[in-house]
C-alpha cells in the first residue's frame, strides 16, 4: 500500500513542496524555543518546553507525511486529457434535484476544497462519479443526505 501512486495536480504539487519548505524553516525556530525553555530549569512544569517539543514532533509528523505523499505524487495535467468518462482531473457539470447546476473538478485529498468547487475524488460523489458519462443519473449518500445528480457535462481543463 506504501507504494501507491498518489494523483494530484501540479497546484497541489506545489503546494505541498511549499509546505515542506515551510516547515523546514520552521524547525530551527522550534529548536530555539526547546533550548531557551530548557535554560528555564525544571522541565517538569515547564509548559513552554512541553508545547516546543510538541510542535516539534508535529513538524516531523508532518514532513514525514508529505514527503511521502510527494514520492508517491503522480502529477495529472487535466489538459492533457479527453474521453467522454469521468476521470482524476475532470472537471463536470452536474445539475441536482432542483435543476440547479453544480460544477467540481475531481481532485486530490490534499488539493479538495468544496467550496471553490475541488472535490477529491475518494470523497463520495467523487467514487460515484469516477467511470460515468454524460447524462448518467448519480446517486450518492452524503452527510447532508442522499443527493441524485444527472451528469451535463465533462470538460478538461
Amino acid at each position: 500500500m506504501a507504494s501507491d501512486k498518489v494523483p494530484m495536480l501540479a497546484e497541489g504539487y506545489r503546494q505541498l513542496t511549499e509546505d515542506v519548505k515551510r516547515l523546514k524553516l520552521e524547525r530551527p525556530e522550534v529548536i530555539d524555543a526547546i533550548e531557551v525553555a530548557r535554560a528555564h530549569g525544571d522541565l517538569s512544569e515547564n509548559a513552554e518546553y512541553h508545547a516546543a517539543k510538541e510542535r516539534q514532533g508535529q513538524i516531523e509528523a508532518m514532513l514525514m507525511d508529505i514527503e511521502d505523499r510527494l514520492s508517491r505524487a503522480l502529477v495529472i495535467d487535466p489538459t492533457t486529457l479527453s474521453g467522454d468518462k469521468v476521470v482524476f482531473g475532470a472537471t463536470v457539470t452536474l445539475i441536482d434535484e432542483e435543476n440547479k447546476k453544480v460544477r467540481y473538478q475531481l481532485v486530490g485529498q490534499t488539493e479538495a476544497d468544496a467550496r471553490v468547487g475541488r472535490i477529491s475524488y475518494n470523497s463520495p460523489l467523487g467514487r460515484a462519479l469516477i467511470g460515468r458519462q454524460k447524462g448518467d443519473e448519480v446517486d450518492v449518500s452524503t452527510p447532508a443526505g442522499d443527493r441524485s445528480y444527472e451528469i451535463a457535462k465533462i470538460e478538461f481543463i
